[in-house]
């Protein structure tokens, strides 16, 4: 079985943001810093930074997210947006209310053409998202 979840890269807020997504998402947030591992960095400033971040929902959502130590390179996520699907109405604007705080809105949550409710933004941290919930009987 294989399973396919987004695994976010960030320079240096990588907690921060996971922190962020567990406050607006809920679930468990399990953090392992780069000092877990000695040798890992090189930097004995960088230690606490985040070498591997797992925040597990219980609707079975897994984000993962990491920081970006010096010496390797980096680029800002693009292309890509983190879609939240199958959600009831008041649950997407509950999450949407939460992940909103701090972004910048490309559309607004409203009703598409095919029901439910959709919106997109790019969170404080860069990180685009689609929030979309099912049509309610």
């Amino acid at each position: 079985m294989a399973f396919l979840n987004p695994y976010l890269s960030f320079r240096t807020e990588a907690r921060e943001a996971m922190e962020f997504y567990r406050d607006a998402l809920g679930g468990d947030l399990e953090v392992t810093t780069f000092g877990a591992y000695p040798g890992m960095v090189e930097n004995p400033e960088q230690q606490s930074l985040v070498m591997h971040a797992q925040l597990t929902t219980s609707d079975g959502l897994v984000l993962m997210g990491a920081d970006t130590p010096d010496g390797v390179p980096y680029e800002k996520p693009a292309g890509i947006s983190v879609s939240l699907s199958g959600n009831t109405k008041a649950r997407a604007q509950e999450v949407w209310d939460a992940l909103s705080d701090g972004a910048t809105i490309t559309m607004p949550l409203d009703t598409p053409p095919w029901g439910g409710t959709y919106g997109m933004l790019v969170d404080r941290y860069g990180i685009a998202w689609m929030v979309h919930s099912d049509p309610e009987a």
